[in-house]
């Protein structure tokens, strides 16, 4: 459970999502398992990270930064209709190793604030050891690095539709943009606009957003 003060001592965070092939990571002992000749599929398409910089009792958004990214591999078609992202799209695009510097370097010692947390860190830490940055079944980020808005959102408003997009409904925050395509900068800011708005709800019992979703 989060407590009101739970980031009170923080002066930088990094909001974070990714888009996907739509396939799931496999755990590490499958891997292990796999002869040595094979080569383990890229996940990640596209990153997006939006910086928090403590501002008064509050928070404004910093830089950002986005990347799409070659997976080498197929992407599910049931995603690709998600996120709008084909594979003639990531030809030119970077390998995760090549970005993976800029994403260390943007994430820094700071907190990192995902929606549904498990699987972006699931996707960072397959990145990062195909990467061989870690071995397999080792996180890129310890457990505690990690801020998540929907266990957030589901203590302050018990019952509700968890998904990003219902959370931003629900929080009066426009997620029209979504409708066409998600993507992983637009959800990454979506994400930190939601954190403002749930730690002053859990500090003063209010959004701060408009009220008009309180007859519901």
């Amino acid at each position: 459970m989060y407590l009101p003060n739970f980031l009170d001592g923080f002066d930088r965070l990094v909001a974070f999502d990714a888009e996907t092939t739509g396939k799931r990571t496999p755990d590490a002992e499958f891997v292990r398992k796999q002869p040595f000749a094979w080569k383990a599929p890229g996940i990640i398409i596209e990153v997006g990270f939006v910086e928090m910089l403590r501002e008064g009792e509050g928070w404004r958004k910093g830089e950002t930064w986005s990347s799409r990214v070659n997976p080498d591999g197929p992407i599910n078609p049931a995603a690709i209709k998600i996120h709008r992202i084909r594979p003639a799209d990531l030809k030119n695009a970077p390998r995760f190793p090549t970005i993976l510097p800029k994403v260390k370097d943007f994430v820094g010692e700071s907190p990192i604030v995902a929606h549904a947390y498990k699987n972006e860190r699931d996707f960072l830490d397959y990145e990062f050891a195909r990467a061989k940055v870690i071995e397999w079944g080792e996180s890129a980020y310890p457990e505690e690095r990690y801020i998540c808005t929907q266990v957030l959102f589901a203590q302050l408003f018990p019952g509700a539709s968890k998904s990003l997009t219902s959370m931003c409904d629900r929080l009066v925050l426009d997620s029209s943009e979504r409708d066409d395509r998600h993507g992983a900068l637009l959800d990454a800011h979506m994400t930190a606009d939601a954190l403002i708005l749930l730690e002053h709800q859990l500090k003063h019992g209010e959004t701060g957003a408009p009220r008009s979703w309180t007859a519901t």
